[in-house]
């Protein structure tokens, strides 16, 4: 078709042109091939079957060719049908099946006896069959679901797309994710309404809108998709080339996560099921790009090395982005590549709770047999023995060993082998630049792989030295950005009572003002510690009173917890018997104790298992314990996304302060937008001279003070104000609604004003932020009215953080206007009071017909006919108000003649003589079956409609008795089948039985919960 000059042309924006054909380019340039779903239905016996059953028997025998006919049905069997109790169960079992093979019984020349059988060839990823289709069609739990794109390897389908279109906006991604949840039927909400079975095989999951793009794996929430910003090991300037333009955020991830043998990695060696026992549950994971590519740069830098002691190196990844997974990962890789001949790895820790930490991590996601040294003696004789372990140690126990005449022994060489791996925790610290000799003595092959939560220093060569040049950093500004840690906010509080530094010796020249200055400087000399003067029982009184105040006020309302920080063991025990005493929420201590400790410090002493216990319960979010006091345990280390403040009241510096605040950084649900650094000792005094020792590029971002977020903030509420520019009452409650009527305008302005709240909640309580308190109450009263109004859960404040949806709803209260802004329903009798309170007749049309358009939307399924006539006749009323063919007080006429209506479908059912689902089904019969049936050929059957709705409806009946029956399958098959006989008997078309039968067991369904 030809466009003549000055003539437009409506642009091809869908779906299919923006997101779905890119993705679908991008897979085919990497060598996937494209099947039309029509070809592939052809080779399914029906859509219940998610693998290509045929593809994966040719696949198999390809890659087995010593099977027998029969093993080769057994091995396609053991895939195509998994016997589990849930998707998640399922998803496991296959995924070890398909990485690992499966066992048959075979005899291959010397007897039969256990053969494995594998079903991909993960060396050779051109050796298998890589093909992709769109618009997948599956017979689901009630209903087919369509996938927008499914990727298989040997017909094994492994990735399910969901592919939305970039002009939705920020919606596309809740969209997707939504979708994708409902098609795995995760969560009650989406119970019977999608396909599990088709995600028993699938591991990764893409969310995309051509534009932006996001992954995750079966059971991932939204908040924890991730984008893949990385197109390795191909450059993006190539992949630009292929494509022939700028790529997009879409084609990078399609890229990085599609390339045969990126996706094969991936699958066979990023995969965890990880054993959380806070929920109870198994977390199904995959890596962040970051800990994909230093994994696997650090494979490749072991295999190229020209050197032995060139393998090794450190990787820098920031804390809170999953160090001890991407150590995990490169653990198993290095475990299972032939390359390394059965290698043994060492992880070493340099404290206990660290050693039994990352020991939890590698046993909580399966890794095979990790073990952890229980002396000197128990870990020389491990790493003296054969190659071939994983074991777990202290850095403390590479010490010499003190011989009988009381001289150290020099540190035995234990083993000479090349394929041992040390992979060491922290290897900035000093203690692992004293024992880098011990280590080197006692392994003098092996590659030494150093892992670091915080850089390293510019100072320091000692590290570089022993582990080697960076293989991969990852900063703190880059997780910031990639939202895979929040950002740190940090706020001083109680200047008068920072005793440190200069004000120190201000205090003590104020309080001992009568002693000679020799008197005063042996004093000071013996007594005048900061510890000992920060520890002074009026000053932490005082702290714990603003604590407290601060906590209750603006961190645990929103349902997060928090950390203390002493300066000493004596500073810490006080914290928490003052905490006790003003009555704060619950806390508990944790620090170190010894046998030769005072009364006062010794009660506060815990077991290993106690301990465990506690930060057990205060990682929970329902658990009430809310405080954490510490000084010398849990501030490296310590992973709890519900911890969104530390109160710091001690001198940190360098790496033990960046490792410490980041106890705050980590994601917690989508609540957290940031963490929270409380100082009340003053580190930002000496804040610049402790991060001047990395270099500036390496801890930007690392705190941010609070009040930077005021211009942040002041612009957020200026584009919210803008909305209602226009307005010439503010008071106007009906008028500032109007403003939001159109959809996409109560959208735009649902995302600035989160924005602009979300930034308040971050001020608070910053005195600076006070002024913007009255409108944002105003706003939030507008907001909930526009709620009620248009019946949009959308702009519901309970997503708003706690302390600030309070203040809102405080506000309504007060001001006398909760009326006005909460939502009635048309069938509560507090309506027409609701009706009375608005002014004008084109309000109240409004608000009347938005009831009447939800209720018909919440009653659609459980009478279909009777509803979608009702709302056709709304939308003609509407049609001719907006043409000006009535005005706004004929107009709220005939919305109240409609109100009558939809509030009276019982009265209509009774005019008909018929009962409560005959009259729904009724009316499905009249929209289905518009010519009555033919009574002259079915004499038994010749009734009306009303009467053949009558006996459906008295059919059905004993099964709707029996209790939940709308979650048993057999139930539900024969109410089918008993409906199907008497539409039979009534001459119903064939084509139309199966259709017709579901809606009437759905309105069946239905109504059941009304």
């Amino acid at each position: 078709m030809t466009v003549k000059r000055g003539e437009w042309r409506k642009p091809d924006w869908t779906e299919a042109t923006l997101s779905e054909a890119p993705a679908i380019e991008a897979l085919e340039r990497l060598g996937f091939s494209y099947v039309s779903p029509g070809s592939l239905e052809a080779e399914r016996e029906s859509f219940k079957e998610m693998v290509l059953a045929a593809r994966l028997s040719t696949a198999v025998k390809k890659l087995n060719p010593w099977l027998t006919p029969e093993n080769a049905a057994y091995a396609v069997r053991a895939i195509t049908h998994v016997s589990a109790t849930s998707l998640a169960e399922a998803n496991q079992k296959l995924h070890v099946d398909i990485t690992h093979g499966i066992t048959v019984q075979q005899d291959l020349g010397q007897g039969t006896q256990g053969q494995t059988v594998r079903f991909i060839d993960f060396e050779r990823p051109e050796a298998n069959e890589l093909l992709v289709t769109r618009q997948f069609k599956v017979k689901g739990t009630t209903k087919h679901v369509i996938a927008d794109a499914v990727v298989f390897v040997n017909g094994i389908p492994v990735a399910v797309l969901e592919l939305k279109n970039p002009t939705l906006g920020d919606a596309w991604l809740n969209d997707a994710v939504d979708q994708l949840l409902r098609y795995q039927e995760q969560g009650e909400r989406y119970r019977e309404q999608g396909a599990p079975q088709l995600f028993n095989t699938v591991q990764l999951l893409v969310a995309g809108c051509g534009q932006g793009a996001a992954y995750g794996t079966v059971g991932t929430p939204q908040r924890f998709y991730s984008e893949w910003k990385t197109t390795y090991p191909a450059l993006e300037k190539e992949v630009e080339k292929a494509l022939g333009r700028k790529a997009t955020p879409q084609d990078v991830l399609m890229w990085g996560l599609f390339q045969p043998a990126n996706l094969l990695d991936i699958v066979r060696d990023f995969v965890i099921y990880e054993n959380d026992r806070n929920a109870g549950r198994v977390i199904h994971k995959l890596p962040r790009y970051p800990q994909f590519l230093a994994v696997n740069k650090a494979i490749a830098r072991i295999k190229t090395a020209k050197r032995p002691t060139e393998r090794g190196g450190i990787i820098w990844h920031t804390q809170g982005s999953g160090k001890s997974l991407t150590m995990l990962w490169l653990a198993l890789k290095l475990r299972r590549d032939p390359t390394f001949e059965n290698p043994t790895i060492v992880i070493v820790t340099d404290r206990t709770d660290l050693d039994n930490q990352i020991s939890e991590t590698f046993i909580a996601a399966g890794f095979p047999n990790p073990q952890q040294a229980e002396s000197v003696r128990d870990l020389r004789t491990t790493l003296a023995g054969p190659t071939g372990v994983t074991v777990a140690t202290t850095i403390q126990k590479f010490l010499e060993l003190t011989a009988e005449g009381g001289s150290r022994e020099a540190h035995p060489m234990l083993n000479q082998a090349e394929n041992i791996f040390v992979l060491v925790d922290e290897a900035h610290r000093t203690q692992y630049r004293s024992l880098a000799a011990n280590l080197r003595r006692a392994l003098p092959n092996a590659c030494f792989l150093g892992f670091t939560g915080t850089p390293i220093d510019k100072k320091d060569r000692s590290t570089k030295e022993t582990f080697g040049p960076y293989i991969d950093t990852y900063t703190i500004e880059q997780a910031v950005i990639d939202r895979a840690t929040v950002p740190i906010f940090y706020e001083s509080r109680l200047p008068k009572l920072h005793v440190i530094g200069q004000s120190l010796d201000q205090l003590f020249e104020r309080s001992f003002a009568d002693r000679t200055k020799e008197e005063r400087a042996a004093i000071k000399q013996k007594y005048a510690t900061e510890a000992a003067i920060a520890t002074a029982p009026k000053r932490i009184e005082a702290i714990c009173l603003d604590l407290i105040d601060h906590f209750t006020k603006f961190i645990q309302p929103n349902g997060f917890k928090a950390q203390v920080v002493a300066v000493s063991r004596e500073a810490a025990a006080l914290y928490k018997e003052t905490l006790d005493r003003l009555n704060a929420p619950p806390s508990a201590l944790i620090m170190s104790t010894t046998n030769n400790d005072q009364a006062h410090l010794a009660k506060w002493a815990k077991g290993d298992q106690e301990r465990k216990v506690l930060i057990d319960r205060f990682k929970k979010p329902s658990d009430p314990l809310a405080i954490l006091v510490v000084c010398d345990m849990l501030i490296t280390g310590f992973d709890a996304p519900v911890e969104q403040v530390m109160y710091l009241d001690s001198p940190l510096k360098e790496h033990t302060l960046l490792q410490a605040i980041a106890r705050v950084n980590r994601k917690g649900d989508d609540k957290k937008t940031y963490g929270l650094v409380v100082d009340y000792w003053g580190v930002s005094d000496a804040l610049k001279d402790a991060l001047a020792i990395f270099s500036p590029s390496d801890v930007k971002g690392a705190l941010t003070p609070k009040r930077d977020e005021l211009p942040v903030l002041a612009a957020r509420h200026a584009a919210t104000i803008k909305f209602f520019a226009k307005v010439k009452d503010r008071n106007d409650l009906d008028a500032c609604v109007a403003v939001l009527e159109p959809e996409d305008v109560r959208a735009a302005f649902d995302q600035t004003f989160r924005a602009f709240a979300a930034s308040l909640d971050m001020v608070l309580p910053d005195p600076a932020g006070l002024s913007y308190l009255p409108d944002l109450k105003w706003l939030g009263k507008v907001r909930q009215a526009a709620k009620a109004r248009y019946r949009d859960h959308q702009l519901d404040v309970s997503d708003c953080g706690a302390k600030v949806r309070r203040l809102i709803e405080d506000a309504i209260v007060a001001d006398g206007v909760e009326v006005l802004v909460k939502e009635v329903s048309l069938f509560d009798k507090q309506f027409e009071a609701k009706m009375e309170a608005i002014a004008s007749p084109e309000a109240k049309a409004s608000e009347m017909e938005h009831a009447i358009r939800h209720e018909i939307h919440v009653r659609l399924e459980a009478n279909p006919a009777f509803y979608e006539s009702l709302r056709e006749r709304l939308e003609k009323l509407i049609a001719d108000r907006q043409a000006e063919r009535i005005d706004a007080a004929r107009q709220l006429e005939l919305l109240k003649s409609l109100t009558e209506e939809v509030r009276n479908e019982a009265r209509a059912a009774q005019d008909l003589g018929l009962k409560d689902i005959a009259f729904a089904i009724y009316g499905l019969l009249e929209k289905e079956l518009p010519v009555p049936v033919a009574r002259e050929r079915a004499a038994a059957y010749a009734a009306s409609r009303k009467e053949l709705a009558t006996l459906i409806e008295e059919a059905i009946a004993p099964a709707t008795q029996i209790p939940a029956w709308t979650e048993k399958n057999d139930v539900q098959r024969e109410m089918r089948q008993a409906i199907k006989r008497r539409l039979r008997a009534a001459l119903v078309d064939e084509d139309k039985l199966d259709a017709l039968t579901a809606t009437i067991v759905d309105v069946a369904k239905a109504r059941k919960g009304r």
